[in-house]
């Protein structure tokens, strides 16, 4: 930032950049102002009388800050940084506080380092929050493990706004010095720490946030929500593909409370984002159960803004960057015109061809192991099993217990009874150990899937009716280095190579959106109504969102915080 030359562009009346005729969203008054937007070497310098050497007719369409993710997985989007922003800009997404879990869970600092060299000279202002849970705990074998220690090389860095989601609420409460030590870390650098405490309330949630946890965007109820304002925490309401909170919140939204409201995606697959949009879809969605439109741009904007002390994004006003979107309907807000510091990006709907956006470089091996000595079968040692049931649209799941199918002296899937066979094979040690349970809920008829998306450890999850399916899924997933796959009667009928640390694909999002179609429809044809099968599959591996979960190390049950036998009555 120039600041004697925006200084004087101020006070001079003279600028680059002059937008006329615009109806300014300002979001620190809450006001629709017609005037015009000054900007001199990518930063706003006023708004008001003032000339310029380039100008730009709004014509009375609505100028906005542009849209702020404050919560939000890039790596979800199975697409390098480059194409992530590339799908994104077009939708008035200018800034994103990205939280790099799922690669550094994979690759630990190296994968950190690649997500910020990966960032670097790209229009969107993409910063990062910094992992707090890698490994999200110790009933999961993860590719790194990241103490505080590590975490101190980057928390004083400028990209890094906060201390990512601190997912490990047992710890916090219980006070384990090195989660304790990692909120210190950024206590001591004066940055706010993320939260993420499903279901958690009364006692448990006072020490949860006494300890300084500031924000959190796993809540699914308003009652739940409402109760982590009252003590003192920002909520980010999460529009995702596995999880969708906003109809579930938004009663909770008023004129008294909506400052510390804001939106978010977390984990957004690539046709969610090509159909749908991203945070200007759920602007609009706000805006249609019957939010004031300012207010719900606002929540996009400046709340995110002020909570990470981005002082530079957020509104339109002195000293702030040029990321401005023009449209035409406040009630429905598509940009028209998207800007970044001063420089058109994109305009209805596309990026623009000049723009050039870095390419991501390559990321180190993360796939270490052989599917030959898997082994899927579970000699039976009782008649009743504890199930991870899937609660859809959700990632809290229940557990129950059921009577287990035997054949041959072992347990096998159900589909008839809408039971599947589901394993975690670890994948970075060589080992292969591989967690076995059952669960209830995926609709599968017959086949198997298999994903190196699991979060957040990332190992190989996979499901089915059939173990030969189930291993020929794993199979191909190791040989893409990463991905998803559908298997039936040993035949694989779909996949998706994602060879970036078996997270993301280097193709633009639309080519993957293709892939996923693919890879969807072929999972479809084994039965199940699920919207996504692999995100919820996904999502079956993390250990601490309640109630009953599976790792490589077994069944576990997040509210005891243990691994449980998958036997009841052993």
């Amino acid at each position: 930032m120039d600041m004697h030359r925006i200084i004087s562009s101020a006070r001079s009346g003279k600028a680059d950049l002059l937008f006329k005729n615009a109806r300014i969203v300002n979001v620190f008054s809450g006001e629709i102002i017609t005037g015009n937007i000054a900007v001199t070497a990518g930063y706003i310098v006023g708004t008001g009388d003032y000339s310029a050497e380039q100008t730009v007719d709004a014509a009375g369409r609505f100028a906005a800050p542009g849209f702020i993710d404050s919560h939000v997985h890039i790596e979800s989007s199975m697409a390098s940084v480059s194409e992530f922003v590339r799908a994104l800009l077009p939708c008035g997404t200018t800034s994103v506080v990205a939280d790099p879990h799922e690669i550094a869970n994979v690759l630990g600092s190296k994968g950190i380092e690649y997500m910020l060299h990966s960032a670097e000279n790209q229009p969107m202002n993409i910063l990062f929050s910094l992992p707090s849970c890698v490994p999200a705990s110790d009933m999961e074998t993860s590719g790194a493990r990241l103490g505080a220690e590590e975490l101190a090389a980057f928390m004083g860095k400028d990209r890094i706004p906060a201390l990512a989601e601190m997912m490990n609420y047992p710890g916090v409460i219980w006070e384990n010095p090195d989660v304790l030590a990692k909120i210190e870390l950024a206590r001591k650098h004066r940055k706010p720490v993320d939260g993420h405490c499903p279901g958690l309330t009364g006692n448990g949630l006072n020490a949860y946030a006494a300890a300084g946890i500031s924000s959190d965007h796993e809540c699914t109820d308003a009652e739940d929500a409402r109760e982590k304002l009252r003590a003192g925490m920002f909520i980010m309401v999460r529009e995702g593909t596995g999880a969708r909170n906003l109809d579930a919140l938004f009663p909770l939204i008023n004129e008294k409370n909506f400052h510390r409201i804001m939106w978010c995606t977390d984990d957004r697959h690539p046709h969610d984002i090509l159909d749908e949009g991203h945070i200007d879809y759920i602007v609009r969605r706000a805006v249609a159960l019957g939010l004031d439109p300012v207010m719900a741009i606002q929540m996009a904007t400046v709340n995110p803004a002020r909570y990470f002390r981005i002082r530079d994004a957020g509104a339109i006003a002195p000293g702030y960057r040029a990321d401005i979107i023009l449209f035409s309907d406040l009630n429905a807000p598509r940009a028209e015109q998207v800007w970044c510091k001063g420089i058109l990006c994109a305009e209805n709907g596309e990026m623009l061809p000049h723009i050039q956006l870095p390419l991501s470089r390559s990321a180190p091996e993360a796939m270490h192991l052989q599917p030959d000595d898997v082994d899927f079968s579970i000699p039976a040692q009782g008649n009743n099993i504890h199930v991870i049931e899937i609660i859809p649209n959700q990632l809290i799941t229940q557990q129950c217990i059921l009577p287990v199918k035997i054949s041959g002296g072992v347990a096998v899937a159900d589909p008839e009874a809408d039971i599947l066979k589901i394993t975690v094979t670890e994948r970075y040690s060589g080992q292969g150990r591989t967690g076995k349970g059952f669960i209830k809920g995926l609709g599968l008829k017959k086949g198997a899937i298999a994903a190196s998306v699991a979060h957040d450890s990332h190992n190989i999850i996979a499901a089915g009716a059939d173990d030969r399916d189930m291993k020929s899924a794993l199979q191909r997933v190791v040989e893409m280095k990463g991905g998803f796959a559908v298997a039936c009667e040993g035949k694989i009928l779909a996949s998706l190579a994602l060879p970036i640390a078996g997270l993301m694909s280097p193709e633009p999002l639309s080519v993957i959106r293709e892939g996923m179609d693919e890879v969807l429809r072929a999972a479809r044809t084994l039965g199940g109504s699920l919207h996504d099968p692999f995100m919820t599959l996904g999502f079956m591996a993390l250990p601490v969102i309640p109630e009953l979960k599976i790792t490589d190390k077994g069944l576990v049950d997040v509210k005891k915080f243990e691994i449980v036998p998958l036997f009841a009555d052993a």
